[in-house]
């Protein structure tokens, strides 16, 4: 994550940098990425960006995280415990709906496509219940084969549905 420098930069240039990960990672694979691309699109100096970040893996999993907060801001969400089987395949359409209609599409798909496998896997709570974790890996798997394969969402998404459906507890439809 970016460092306390990064946080206490004016706004303006914060977003110029973002911006500029954002361009440099929508259009090159983290392992094809360059820092000097990146300074010269921000207009700042090399060493300004290590102050920043670590390295190129820190900055892309910073913009990967101000993404997905930004879509999932925008595609509502909901902390509610309880499992629904529609609440969450909503949540999934709403979400795809989003990236499809945001700045972030292409970088989220590149991610899907090519960096995914290149990032530490994130930690799940092991107090995450059963059924929570399988509707998260569903709906992530999900988002993951509509935005790789635009073509078969219909499908993808008819199936997410029933197989929501199927983890429904009965008497809480």
């Amino acid at each position: 994550m970016p460092s306390t420098t990064f946080d206490h930069l004016p706004i303006a240039k914060r977003d110029r940098v973002t911006a500029a990960l954002l361009t440099e990672f929508s259009a090159h694979s983290l392992a094809d990425a360059q820092v000097a691309r990146i300074v010269a699109s921000a207009d700042i100096a090399r060493g300004a960006f290590y102050k920043y970040f670590d390295n190129l893996t820190d900055a892309y999993q910073y913009l990967y995280h101000v993404a997905l907060h930004e879509i999932h801001r925008d595609a509502g969400g909901d902390e509610r415990t309880t499992f629904d089987a529609d609440r969450i395949y909503q949540g999934v359409v709403d979400f795809v709906d989003q990236i499809n209609d945001s700045q972030y599409y292409a970088f989220i798909r590149r991610h899907y496509a090519e960096n995914e496998s290149l990032l530490p896997t994130a930690d799940v709570s092991p107090k995450l219940p059963a059924i929570a974790w399988a509707a998260m890996v569903l709906s992530h798997a999900a988002i993951k084969e509509i935005l790789l394969q635009p073509a078969s969402e219909t499908i993808v998404r008819a199936r997410l549905r029933a197989t929501l459906e199927l983890l429904q507890p009965k008497g809480e439809d």
